[in-house]
C-alpha cells in the first residue's frame, strides 16, 4: 500500500486559480468552517478541522480548498498539517477572506 505521502499536494499559483473557483470553494459550510478555523489557528491537522463527514467527503474537501488556492498543507510526521495561504489569497482576491470569514461568524 503506498503512503499518502507519495504523491505530491499541488498547491496551484493563485494568478491561476479563476474567482468562480474562489467563490465555490467558500461557499460550502463546511469548507467555510474549516477555513474559519484555520483562521483562528493556523497549523492544524486535518483531524482537528475536518468536518462532520465521510473520510472520502472530507478528502473532497481539502483538495477543493487547495485548488482554490486557500489551503496550503504539509506532512509532519503521521500527521497533515494546514494553513491559509492568506497573503496569497488576499493579494489576488482582495477582501473576498474577509467576507467569508465574516460570515463564517454569523
Amino acid at each position: 500500500m503506498a503512503s499518502r505521502t507519495a504523491t505530491p499536494l499541488d498547491h496551484p499559483a493563485l494568478d491561476d486559480v479563476p474567482f468562480s473557483a474562489a467563490l465555490e470553494a467558500l461557499r460550502d459550510p463546511h469548507r467555510l468552517a474549516m477555513v474559519a478555523a484555520l483562521a483562528r489557528e493556523p497549523g492544524q491537522s486535518c483531524g482537528a478541522i475536518m468536518p462532520p463527514v465521510s473520510k472520502p467527503a472530507a478528502s473532497r474537501h481539502f483538495k477543493i480548498l487547495r485548488a482554490a488556492g486557500l489551503l496550503k498543507q504539509w506532512d509532519s510526521g503521521t500527521q497533515r498539517l494546514n494553513a491559509l495561504r492568506r497573503e496569497e489569497f488576499d493579494a489576488r482576491f482582495p477582501g473576498l477572506l474577509d467576507l467569508a470569514l465574516a460570515e463564517a461568524a454569523r
